[in-house]
């Protein structure tokens, strides 16, 4: 028999609901009586879904952190998001708190004490799996490493879709979370439809039997439109997460019963309608409620009221203020504290230490001083340290929490750092080949470097993501490409490519303390000095506190200006650098080589400064020249200094070609090298 206490509370939580409820209802009916206005951006809204998501926002801590997807305003309004600040976003305003009218409503970001924590949401579907799985996966090497401080232990919530559930990268977060038994909450919401595809067109199963191939994920199902059963279900599996830090996935049967989004309306393709809207969960929770005695008429009144403060919120709502013009240039870059070189580049008394060793080095000192500093990748564990061994020695040294393998998945890899970084860590991972960095890619531009831009600033990705690049030793197909071009298109992301070992220990160091995504692009034919003519890629070791701070390219050879003789400005990076040097030798006091040392950001300052100073120019690259980076450094120089030129900026990179031959010969005919160097150098000073 239910004591008086326990029906007090359950029709405090029934009342709370129906409240709830009523008001996502009355914004979905507000959006679609005014779809004149609200229709300019699309939007999607909750209805069908309310019962699940008020169930499990309103069991929440503001120490949780929560990934909602674009369905959920039902679930952000039982966080505590006020409808107003819902409609701020719907109407793209200057003053929504997700993302100042940068993305679609029910899109959130949000970083405030009393509420759960939701980094940076995208629209591609089921991409949030990774990013949140990460979260959890901080959790777990906060409190393995003794850096919780938390009471309570908090969770992490991922909402999804049932059809986004057919992505490979949800699949790699299951893997994890399932291999880590990792504190997270996977809700699933399967309303049985993609967009127009139905479940039976595009699924071989539902969630729940394909989630069981996960061994060790544990799978709860629930009627979504029934709120108690949703609540009590949700409520078991926070508290198993809470207390056993292992994975849970709730797989919640829903209605839809509003449009996939605004432009795309259900009447165009759906034939469920009817039988749908048998199982609205408005009507099960308004019985719910009266069989618990509430009166109707006290009903009637909560949804009268929502409706009106919907209307008058939505009154206020259009009177806010648009974004700015000048508000579209606000946080591409969250503000680095490094901006000046400072320590001692060259110590006295040291033996040159290759290249390798230098990025090693590094990583051991910074691992050494900051304890959320972690590094994990493919075979960088205690057996191998790597497959060039640039993490040697770091798993014996800081152990197995902090130094770990992961399975065979770049997404995962590289968007975990955005739920690392989420919850204070400072993610250092590797993609073990450039060639391999393409299945990562989608989470690098989806969710990494879009992360700061879309929150309004609120959640920058901390991370550095380490990628040996470039030919070397016949390397073949597959281990030997240059990916540059493809990562500069990716706005959001600082780039780096040292030639030398210590400006790979310095820009490492930077790149550790910047609060932004880094990609350090790293030569493999650099990494030992083995290949003639690399040598000075050895260098002495800087000390400890040695920064270097991004933009700041390096004056390799200086060249003062003759009226004997003409001089030209090589403009380059990383193995280029060493063609440039030996290419120079036939050419004394004619040739300037500046190293960029990072490609974003540019520094153009010296680029043109070197142009302008020789009024002739190549542009140097590993890369194919078509439509690649150097050719638009090329493009940049002819733009903005030339006035300055008496001959033509050319760029000499790779032939065209698909794909780098494994067999020497072809190699050598494909790569720039230092004799091609010299004919086009001979050409530009002859022009």
């Amino acid at each position: 028999m239910l004591t008086h206490k326990f029906k007090a509370m359950k029709s405090t939580l029934l009342k709370q609901a129906y409240e709830l409820l009523v008001t996502a209802k009355a914004l979905t009916e507000l959006y679609e009586e005014n779809k004149q206005v609200t229709g300019k951006y699309v939007h999607a809204t909750s209805r069908g879904h309310e019962a699940i998501q008020i169930a499990t926002g309103l069991q929440l801590l503001p120490q949780d952190y929560l990934s909602a997807y674009y369905r959920d305003d039902a679930m952000l309004l039982a966080i505590g998001i006020t409808p107003y600040e819902l409609m701020l976003q719907l109407l793209a305003k200057r003053d929504d708190v997700f993302s100042g009218g940068r993305t679609y409503y029910s899109h959130p970001s949000l970083r405030r004490d009393d509420m759960p924590k939701i980094p940076h949401q995208s629209s591609a579907t089921g991409m949030q799996a990774i990013p949140t799985t990460g979260i959890a996966m901080g959790m777990q090497y906060k409190e393995l490493e003794g850096l919780a401080t938390d009471e309570i232990k908090p969770i992490s919530v991922c909402s999804l879709g049932d059809a986004s559930c057919t992505e490979g990268e949800v699949a790699e977060a299951f893997q994890m979370a399932a291999l880590k038994q990792l504190p997270i909450l996977y809700l699933v919401q399967d309303n049985e439809w993609d967009i127009s595809a139905s479940a039976d067109e595009i699924r071989a199963q539902d969630i729940s039997h394909y989630a069981k191939g996960f061994k060790g994920l544990e799978v709860l199902q629930v009627d979504g439109t029934d709120f108690l059963a949703s609540y009590e279900t949700i409520q078991k599996a926070i508290e198993i997460i809470r207390t056993e830090r292992r994975p849970i996935l709730v797989h919640a049967k829903v209605p839809l019963l509003n449009h996939h989004t605004s432009g795309v309306r259900k009447e165009w393709y759906r034939d469920d309608l009817e039988e749908a809207q048998a199982r609205d969960p408005y009507d099960k929770l308004k019985t719910a409620l009266l069989n618990d005695g509430f009166e109707l008429d006290e009903l009637i009144q909560i949804e009268k009221d929502a409706a009106d403060k919907v209307q008058l919120e939505y009154q206020e709502a259009l009177k806010a203020e648009d974004p700015r013009p000048e508000d579209l240039y606000t946080h591409v870059f969250a503000p680095t504290p490094i901006t000046e070189e400072k320590g001692n580049r060259s110590p006295e008394g040291k033996e040159k230490t290759v290249m390798v060793d230098s990025a090693l080095f590094a990583i051991r000192e910074l691992m050494a001083e900051h304890p959320e500093a972690l590094l994990y990748g493919q075979d960088v564990g205690l057996r191998l340290g790597g497959v060039f061994r640039e993490a040697a020695t770091l798993a014996k040294q800081y152990g197995k929490n902090r130094v770990f393998n992961t399975p065979i998945q770049e997404a995962f890899i590289i968007g975990s750092t955005v739920g690392m970084s989420a919850v204070g860590l400072k993610p250092i991972v590797e993609v073990q080949f450039a060639d391999y960095i393409w299945p990562g890619l989608n989470q690098l531009f989806t969710e990494v470097a879009r992360s700061n831009y879309l929150s309004n600033g609120k959640w920058p990705v901390s991370m550095v993501l380490r990628v040996p690049i470039g030919a070397y030793g016949s390397g073949g197909p597959y281990h030997s490409s240059s990916v540059e071009s493809v990562l500069t298109n990716i706005k959001g992301i600082k780039i780096a490519y040292p030639s030398t070992g210590a400006d790979l220990k310095g820009l490492m160091k930077a790149a550790y303390y910047d609060p932004n995504p880094v990609v350090m692009l790293e030569h493999k034919g650099l990494y030992w000095s083995k290949i003639k003519g690399t040598e000075d890629a050895a260098t002495v070791e800087p000390d400890e506190d040695y920064v270097l701070p991004f933009g700041k390219a390096r004056e390799v050879i200086a060249s003062e200006v003759s009226t004997d003789y003409n001089s030209v400005s090589i403009i380059t990076y990383g193995m280029g650098v060493y063609w440039a040097k030996q290419a120079a030798k036939d050419f004394p006091n004619q040739v300037e080589i500046i190293d960029l040392r990072t490609l974003v950001p540019l520094d153009e300052e010296t680029i043109f400064t070197s142009v302008k100073k020789h009024s002739r120019c190549i542009v140097l690259t590993e890369e194919a020249k078509q439509n690649s980076f150097a050719q638009s450094v090329a493009g940049l120089i002819s733009e903005e200094c030339f006035e300055y030129l008496d001959a033509p900026v050319r760029v000499l990179g790779a032939q065209d070609l698909p794909a780098i031959p494994l067999n020497s010969t072809l190699e050598q005919e494909m790569l720039p090298n230092a004799e091609k160097l010299k004919v086009l150098i001979n050409n530009v000073l002859n022009y």
